[in-house]
């Protein structure tokens, strides 16, 4: 819970939620959980620009050089050399002449070039689509072993959870990059086997998560009652209890992206990722750190686009997160307490 809770918080913000269902109640329509979901999500501003900051990389890198065989709108390849102009600098420019700037264009090679002359624009983001790909493969991979497991062990107890706990524990007590550096050396370096044993390294933290929830669910009404009926364990787990777990789960899954991206780029930089011929965008930072000094675009372009998709990755999650549980985290700012105290009349 965060500094600013106190009785006087806590009232505003029971009001403030009692205003939310109360505008649910007025509508013509009752509001859904999805449709309440949404509307605190959309009320998020940095999650907001976040996920229009994330699908925009997203857009941009897969229709810029084409993808699974369709072409794309930027006609220089990743994987063709040519002469070095300028010295490879980038001529992308967004200073206007009137700042004192060469104004704003795209130029001939926006990122640079690379010593032998290659588009770095393509060779980004080729890397930024692998990263992506990578990042995106471990969270499926990772939210359904943690969510199976997690589940598996809150429902049956006993003998159950505690072999499945073990486990965790055991894969806890295992530093995740060393882990995955193991995990990524023998996956050969192939962007899918990557991904694949970067999720079976990941998904610790939700099990325990959805493990702890369903401890609680699973004394509910509804489960006896399906229990009562004859469904079997397989139903009531997947039917009942996991989808009642969907904020727990869809948070964790939004933070284990952003995690994939940088475990993705760490083991990449210190050579237990990515290899060539593929790339990545680690792949990239490591292959031309050595240039940072002359070349520096070579690699802060690749670091720059990390940056940015993992903080756009964790401000969704916290989005989702206030979106999902209102109640669990309670960071609001000063000014909107201070402006709710004037709207209820509290000093």
């Amino acid at each position: 819970m965060s500094n600013n809770s106190t009785p006087q918080n806590d009232a505003i913000y029971d009001l403030a939620e009692a205003e939310d269902a109360a505008l649910a109640a007025k509508d013509t329509k009752p509001l859904s959980q999805g449709r309440l979901v949404l509307r605190r999500f959309l009320r998020h501003r940095a999650a907001l620009i976040s996920t229009v900051l994330l699908f925009a990389i997203i857009i941009v890198a897969f229709t810029s050089i084409g993808f699974a065989g369709i072409p794309g709108w930027w006609d220089k390849s990743y994987l063709a050399a040519g002469n070095v102009i300028d010295g490879g600098r980038p001529t992308l420019s967004l200073i206007p002449t009137w700042l004192g700037g060469d104004g704003i264009r795209w130029g001939e090679h926006p990122f640079g070039q690379d010593n032998v002359g290659k588009d770095y624009f393509s060779l980004v983001m080729v890397g930024t689509q692998r990263s992506l790909i990578i990042a995106f493969t471990v969270g499926i991979v990772a939210t359904t072993i943690g969510a199976v497991m997690g589940a598996v062990a809150g429902y049956f107890r006993g003998w159950v959870d505690n072999v499945l706990m073990r486990i965790t524990d055991i894969f806890i007590v295992i530093p995740l990059l060393v882990l995955a550096a193991v995990l990524g050396k023998i996956s050969g370096g192939g962007i899918f086997a990557l991904a694949l044993m970067i999720g079976l390294a990941s998904w610790t933290g939700l099990a325990r998560l959805v493990r702890g929830e369903v401890l609680s669910l699973r004394e509910r009404d509804y489960v006896a009652a399906a229990r009562s009926t004859g469904a079997s364990a397989f139903r009531i787990i997947f039917k009942h209890l996991v989808p009642n777990t969907i904020g727990i789960i869809v948070v964790n899954a939004t933070f284990a992206i952003g995690g994939a991206i940088l475990l993705e780029s760490s083991l990449s930089f210190l050579g237990f990722g990515v290899r060539a011929p593929e790339t990545s965008l680690g792949l990239l930072i490591s292959t031309y750190q050595g240039a940072f000094t002359n070349r520096p675009w070579l690699f802060w372009w690749p670091g720059m686009i990390i940056l940015v998709i993992v903080l756009a990755v964790n401000f969704i999650g916290d989005g989702l997160r206030d979106a999902f549980d209102p109640r669990q985290t309670r960071k609001w700012s000063p000014r909107r307490l201070e402006r709710l105290r004037a709207e209820k009349g509290l000093s």
